[in-house]
């Protein structure tokens, strides 16, 4: 006897997977937010709760602990700055070109609150193992930065430096957007990081 089909109440496995990545991802950001604007130490969980609309043993689910939270926020951080690279891989263009398509879009993730908390927040709050991730991802930024200075170099776009020193200071200017108070990165009729960018732009200016 063939049984009658039952629709059941309870989720497939996919959509479970979806919708528990989608309420990660909300924990991430509500996080991010929260220790962007608060540090680490005077952030708590608690407020993150809060902003959820959730309890505090439901952000658990997701992250063990606060440590772990905000190890997540720095690396989401500094993969969204690693990213950006792919924003300057146009090879019709200069070096110079290059490296100011890559650095609007390094000031765009450091002016958010995942670039707040990758700068703002020093990595020794983090474990010696999540420690050493974050600080390989730093280095990949800086090589990436580098390399983008030296064909500059190369092609004539950009005056002749030391990669290493130019590419130190173009994160150390645009990483201070990120100590700016969210919302007050922009001044009358023109943002804040075109400004900068366009210093920088002009003290590598070939003369």
């Amino acid at each position: 006897m063939a049984r009658t089909a039952i629709d059941s109440p309870w989720k497939k496995e996919a959509e479970r997977k979806q919708e528990r990545a989608l309420k990660r991802e909300a924990v991430l950001a509500a996080a991010a937010h929260v220790f962007s604007e608060w540090g680490y130490h005077r952030a708590s969980l608690d407020e993150v709760a809060r902003v959820l609309n959730v309890t505090k043993p439901t952000l658990y689910y997701y992250f063990k602990n606060k440590e772990a939270m905000l190890f997540a926020c720095i690396q989401h951080g500094l993969d969204r700055l690693d990213a950006a690279a792919d924003f300057a891989d146009d090879a019709r263009a200069s070096g110079m070109e290059r490296l100011v398509a890559y650095l609007r879009r390094y000031a765009a993730v450091i002016d958010s609150d995942f670039g707040r908390c990758a700068v703002r927040i020093s990595d020794t709050e983090l474990s010696g193992q999540s420690r050493k991730k974050v600080r390989r991802i730093k280095g990949v930024i800086d090589r990436q930065i580098r390399a983008l200075v030296s064909a500059g170099i190369e092609d004539g776009s950009i005056a002749s430096s030391d990669p290493k020193v130019t590419a130190f200071a173009l994160a150390g200017a645009l990483n201070s957007i990120g100590q700016w108070p969210p919302g007050e990165a922009s001044l009358p009729g023109v943002k804040l990081a075109d400004e900068y960018i366009a210093l920088l732009v002009q003290g590598l200016a070939p003369r």
